[in-house]
């Protein structure tokens, strides 16, 4: 009788049923929850009196400015695209956790998409002041209220946007390489390479989608530096320059971090076993790893605007005020002095975080009107 050996038999054996991560279960729930939060909490117009121009009547609000091609729905287009996008990207990523759990696409995904906790902040330093028809949280919670005037829901789907340049840039990288000596430039540096490439198709993406939803009323940058700038002193002006480049400090690291060298590793997975982040859970690792340097830069980016504020250089205001039933957005008195009626909000951080330790400067109305000045009526 012979008998099996050891090895051999283990090999016959039932293997052990695999145990699924618990992470996906707990971010579908998360994401559940966040659902319930945005429908429980959702409000339209300016409904807080720390934004709302007093004694404005409810209702939907005039608007001083035409919109593009006439068409005065855009609000309402953007919000239900928002919404059929956001279906795609859950599904999505729900495909791909059950598929591909912790893939460096997946983990950057969920990043990009978390950062839109620095939302508010970062609509308060380059001016970036919302339409308040759009869906929004409530403008007197603590992080919300750092918006000019409301905090939208749209921001939901950043993913699409600070993740999209690396879908345009890595193919093309690779189709330069493939037709290159391995001793040139884009195999010796491909990280530099695909930095670079980042930087011009998020700069270009960049430009086409903000100038399109600030032209069709979404939000407005209230005041930008005459330099650099397109359509300066209209309410569809945007800072061209300092906009697109500076958004692309968040694009290139969200790509770099999930390229991969010859050896099939991500540079994020490389950064945590460097750093011993989670040895025996690579995945967590890589994601503690993304989520750290792509908030740092976004950061960055706002840092950049706040310099901006700081300086004063940014004088040219979107005239006229597009959104009468809330307050005039001036937290340097740029609006008034232009001839711009109030009532004025300066919002939060106008003192020493602006550079202006004593606040919002004493500004009169010019006797002379000023270019934001209303036309007058002849009746």
């Amino acid at each position: 009788m012979t008998t099996e050996p050891a090895h051999r038999t283990a090999d016959l054996r039932d293997p052990a049923p695999r145990k699924r991560p618990l992470w996906p279960v707990i971010g579908t729930a998360l994401a559940l929850v966040a659902l319930i939060l945005i429908g429980w909490n959702a409000r339209v117009s300016a409904v807080s009196a720390r934004i709302r121009t007093p004694g404005f009547p409810d209702g939907p609000a005039p608007r001083p400015v035409q919109p593009l091609f006439g068409y005065h729905h855009w609000v309402t287009l953007l919000q239900i695209l928002t919404v059929v996008m956001m279906i795609q990207l859950i599904a999505l990523v729900i495909w791909a956790v059950r598929r591909h759990p912790g893939h460096p696409y997946l983990l950057m995904g969920i990043v990009t998409t978390l950062i839109v906790w620095q939302d508010p902040i970062m609509n308060w330093s380059p001016y970036a002041v919302y339409n308040p028809d759009l869906s929004h949280w409530p403008e007197d919670w603590p992080l919300v209220s750092l918006s000019p005037t409301v905090e939208p829901f749209l921001v939901i789907g950043y993913a699409t946007f600070y993740f999209g340049p690396f879908f345009l840039a890595n193919p093309v990288l690779r189709r330069i390489q493939a037709a290159r000596p391995t001793d040139s430039f884009v195999w010796r540096h491909p990280l530099i390479s695909l930095a670079w490439l980042i930087l011009v198709f998020g700069f270009v993406m960049d430009m086409i989608l903000e100038v399109t939803l600030v032209r069709t009323g979404m939000y407005i940058y209230s005041q930008v530096i005459p330099f650099g700038s397109i359509f300066v002193g209209r309410p569809w002006q945007f800072p061209l320059l300092w906009e697109s480049t500076l958004v692309c400090v968040v694009m290139i690291p969200a790509g770099v971090l999930v390229y991969r060298d010859d050896t099939g590793r991500t540079v994020a997975e490389k950064l945590a076993q460097r750093a011993r982040l989670f040895p025996r859970r690579p995945a967590l690792g890589m994601f503690a790893v993304m989520f750290v340097i792509v908030n740092i830069a976004y950061f960055c980016y706002g840092w950049g605007f706040q310099l901006i504020k700081i300086s004063g250089a940014a004088t040219s205001v979107a005239c006229p005020w597009p959104y009468p039933e809330a307050k005039v957005y001036d937290p340097q008195g740029m609006y008034e002095k232009n001839g711009q009626p109030g009532p004025y909000s300066v919002g939060i951080w106008s003192t020493w975080m602006s550079g202006q330790p004593h606040g919002r400067p004493d500004i009169a109305l010019p006797a002379a009107g000023g270019r934001c000045a209303p036309e007058p009526h002849h009746g």
